[in-house]
């Protein structure tokens, strides 16, 4: 009895021990990475109400009246997406979000007050407002393991005030009419909150957020001498509840990996060496195999970002007389920059989502007039001191391979043929080398179209619209370049075939996207065939596309004008819009000289009757050059630019600038007409991976076709960071 209560105690005592050992922590939990969430809260408004103000003709004192607000507390929810970086418990990331939040309303409503005109009475009535907020953040926490406590700040967009009816009585004419409210200042959110990991890549949060969508300012004009201004506060508070899955949150802990990870890893490590071992075995094919399959490996997700800062200036230079489109002759500086997030998500095979977020601040040069090719396609047209964000795409594209069963793994290659890198707005992985490529949602017309290898980005290459894309592509897109649309490519051996059709502008050159689809849009077809020319890849592309809406003809304008004697001439007027279609095309070509040194050269050409619809003030255009690769001198990341374009107006539109009309980008009040000529060069210097500085030059000769003013000389100095 007693050798077998001996023998049994020490296993006994054991299992004691383990039932009364505290059960193992969970792993640590890994905030690096993609993360997708959707939230729910309620907002509460800070301010309201309308402060109501004679702008113009009338006594402020006799009719300032504070309107009786109507913002109440509503329900909030919406989505988001970011990126997190974690090192040791400190975790830091970008976010960009979209929430409805339903707290503003209409002014309407009667309100009475007395000044020096006695009673008065005012009856404000608003439409739809902007019942949304978006932002643009970053987000710095620290990680009490499975909980991540986190401040947040960024910048905002929505909150605007619906257009507007103002009616005062007695004694004023009227009524008076305002569009959507603007706002110079930074809208901006602030908050805070904490976080909780649920599961291995589930998490839940609780935050509070601060949204100031600033002072909405609202013009109200009967288009006589009088006019009101109403100034309206857009603030509220958030309380929200949020949920969020995480991509492969192991991967990217960093230094919070668990000690489960590392024994994960220790495993992986042996199995690698292993194989490293057979691969030694098979020698160089093992080495090559193993090498395209990395490369090949297709991605989840991706996540990137860029920002271009330019600075551009021009000393004093000649001009017999300057218009409100002109560069002021006496020397001017301006700057601005630009901020993408690059967000792409797979869905399913061959079909992937992606966003981009953007904020801007800043001015192009002379707020982007003076030159028809202009100078600065970095910087949005659209200048604010204040910086602001917008999302300027969003879309859905559909990769169908056209193989089959002919698809085979190739070393070389990579497997089906081609293999597409991990890039801005593009998954990596395997595709067939033959396929359909269909893009729909809002993107820019140039994403698909008029593409060319050595001159098309202006954050890394150059500066002026003209030598980036067809001068006379007058190509349908918002003030910022963006528009709603959908692009088919097909993509054979040695030739591709693209189509689109993209809403126009609901009137030229306005901010705003034709809503109606199908009212005003434009078609675009391009071709593009693939050749060698002494042992070179070359590649040229044939581009047609009409533009159909309602615009006006110059021609209709300059003799409206002359008949009624109210010069100059005015294509905004509304009732010489009509619907018209709008022809136009062009060449592009790019030549590989040799790895280090390519050529590229554009002609194109439109309908010079009509104004223009979207783009630049160019009716013809050739742009051509060169780049050179900084492996000729020793530095293989640096570059050099040379290029010219050369670009008119047809005879119609001579006429109407001549009288002094005004048009996107020109407009003298007057024109001696020659051809607009511009020669640029720039040096980039690469300062370390991913960040480049630039010195560009130009040189515009009869800047705006106006031989009576310039040439003008505009340095500039470019940096950009992408990652």
């Amino acid at each position: 009895m007693r050798l077998h209560l001996f023998a049994t105690l020490p296993p006994l005592l054991a299992a004691s021990a383990g039932a009364c050992a505290e059960p193992a922590p969970p792993p640590i939990f890994s905030w690096a990475g993609l993360h997708l969430g959707v939230d729910a809260g309620v907002g509460l408004p800070v301010a309201s109400g309308g402060r109501v103000e004679a702008a113009a003709g009338l006594s402020p004192t006799a009719h300032a009246l504070i309107a009786p607000g109507r913002d109440r507390a509503g329900v909030s929810f919406g989505a988001r997406i970011g990126y997190d970086w974690q090192k040791g418990p400190w975790v830091y990331g970008l976010e960009s979000e979209l929430n409805f939040l339903d707290l503003r309303r209409g002014d309407d409503g009667v309100f009475a007050g007395f000044g020096a005109l006695g009673a008065a009475t005012r009856r404000l009535t608003t439409q739809e407002n902007g019942q949304y907020v978006a932002s643009v953040r970053g987000r710095l926490g620290y990680a009490f393991g499975r909980t991540l406590v986190y401040a947040a700040a960024g910048v905002a967009a929505g909150g605007w005030r619906g257009a507007s009816l103002l009616t005062v009585t007695p004694g004023v004419a009227g009524p008076f009419f305002a569009p959507v409210s603007d706002s110079s200042r930074m809208k901006f959110v602030i908050g805070a909150g904490v976080e909780q990991a649920l599961f291995d890549r589930w998490s839940a949060r609780l935050e509070y957020t601060y949204v100031n969508q600033q002072l909405q300012i609202r013009h109200f004009d009967d288009y006589s001498s009088s006019a009101f201004d109403v100034r309206q506060r857009s603030e509220a508070h958030l309380l929200r509840l949020g949920l969020d899955y995480r991509f492969d949150p192991q991967e990217e802990a960093g230094d919070g990996a668990s000690a489960a990870d590392a024994s994960t890893k220790d495993k992986k490590n042996e199995k690698d060496e292993n194989n490293e071992k057979k691969d030694e075995k098979k020698g160089k094919k093992g080495e090559n195999d193993e090498k395209s399959d990395d490369q090949s490996q297709e991605e989840r997700y991706s996540f990137h970002g860029q920002t271009t800062a330019v600075v551009q200036g021009y000393p004093k230079f000649r001009a017999q007389y300057s218009g409100e489109n002109s560069f002021p002759p006496n020397g001017l500086a301006n700057a601005g920059s630009t901020s993408n997030l690059f967000f792409g998500l797979r869905l399913w095979d061959g079909g992937a989502v992606y966003l981009n977020p953007e904020i801007d601040v800043g001015y192009g040069l002379a707020n982007s007039i003076g030159a028809a090719s202009f100078v600065d396609g970095a910087v949005a047209k659209v200048g604010r001191a204040a910086p602001y964000m917008r999302f300027q795409r969003y879309f859905l594209r559909q990769i169908v391979g056209l193989d089959g069963d002919a698809k085979v793994s190739d070393p070389e290659t990579g497997s089906f043929n081609e293999v597409l890198e991990s890039t801005q707005n593009q998954l990596s992985g395997k595709v067939d080398k033959d396929r359909i490529v269909l893009t729909i949602g809002k993107f820019a017309v140039p994403d698909v179209f008029d593409d060319n290898k050595y001159a098309h980005d202006p954050n890394t290459g150059f500066l002026n619209f003209g030598v980036n894309s067809m001068g006379a592509f007058d190509y349908a897109a918002d003030a910022w370049g963006y528009t709603h649309g959908i692009a088919a490519e097909w993509k054979q051996d040695w030739w591709t075939a693209r189509a689109g059709l993209f809403q126009l502008s609901d009137i030229p050159n306005s901010p705003n996207i034709e809503p109606q689809i199908g009212r005003q849009f434009m078609g675009v077809v391009e071709l593009e065939g693939r050749y060698e020319l002494f042992r070179q890849p070359g590649v040229i592309k044939f581009l047609g596309y009409g533009d159909n809406g309602n615009f006006a003809t110059v021609g209709d304008a300059v003799n409206y004008a002359l008949l009624t004697g109210a010069l100059p001439p005015d294509v905004n007027l509304p009732w010489l819009r009509r619907r018209h279609l709008k022809l136009g095309g062009g060449i592009n070509v790019q030549q590989q000289i040799s790895e280090e040194i390519g050529f590229f050269l554009r002609a194109s050409m439109a309908d010079g009757r009509f104004e223009t619809v979207d783009f630049t003030d160019i009716d013809r255009s050739l742009a051509t050059g060169v780049t050179l690769q900084g492996a000729l001198w020793g530095r293989d990341k640096d570059e050099i630019g040379l290029a010219g374009v050369f670009s008119g107006l047809a005879g119609p539109r001579i006429r109407y600038f001549g009288l002094g009309g005004l048009s996107v980008y020109i407009g003298d009040g007057g024109l001696s007409y020659a051809g607009e000529k511009v020669f640029e060069t720039y040096y980039k210097y690469n300062m370390r991976d991913g960040i480049e500085l630039t010195l560009d030059y130009q040189f515009i000769g009869n800047p705006g076709h106006n031989v009576a003013r310039g040439p003008v000389n505009v340095f500039g100095l470019r940096l950009h960071a992408q990652f």
